[in-house]
């Protein structure tokens, strides 16, 4: 695994020790990268389901200007430390260890709006489309923030998705990539 492009790019990054997560593949991190950028001028990402950091690392190498990530395991939140030392820049980001349901809650009180989000959950766990509901009612989103999806092929998300506007879904083998567009209600 590595950081496909931007500041970073090339850099090897860990992978979370153990079966409890996936990371996505650099294939598949590329194409994902290529439909939604693949390059940014700024703006704040939230990583829900984080698992290595690798999404959110991208995202900041290519552009970001600050990364929140959130995860609920040990490891993982360890790994995600591991690999964000490597971009030597550890004051781009904020790691959250905890339930994502909780931790945004604690970010929408902070008043924080992310411009980018990605959802990568365990594939058992998909409750994405309720917890995209949440960030709206939440307020955490920009105003035509991207939301991107990496679940397997049988998640059925949606097309037709009250605030937000259905852009593309892609899949690379068992792996099924859905992108939105936020729509601030409108």
């Amino acid at each position: 695994m590595r950081i496909v492009a931007g500041e970073y790019g090339g850099r090897r990054l860990k992978a979370v020790p153990g079966m409890k997560t996936r990371p996505t593949t650099d294939k598949v991190k590329e194409s994902m990268f290529n439909i939604i950028g693949p390059y940014f001028d700024g703006g704040m990402s939230l990583d829900l389901f984080a698992g290595s950091g690798g999404l959110s690392i991208e995202a900041v190498s290519r552009g970001i200007e600050h990364a929140v990530l959130i995860d609920r395991q040990y490891q993982a939140i360890k790994t995600i430390n591991e690999n964000i030392a490597i971009t030597k820049h550890p004051e781009k980001f904020t790691v959250k260890k905890g339930d994502s349901n909780k931790v945004i809650k604690a970010l929408s009180k902070q008043g924080l709006k992310f411009n980018l989000v990605f959802f990568d959950p365990p594939y058992k766990e998909q409750k994405i489309v309720e917890m995209m509901q949440e960030l709206v009612e939440l307020e955490l989103l920009e105003n035509e923030a991207l939301i991107v999806c990496e679940t397997d092929q049988v998640a059925g998300l949606p097309e037709d998705f009250e605030d937000y506007q259905f852009l593309k879904s892609s899949d690379y083998g068992i792996t099924h990539l859905t992108f939105y567009r936020y729509h601030g209600g409108k």
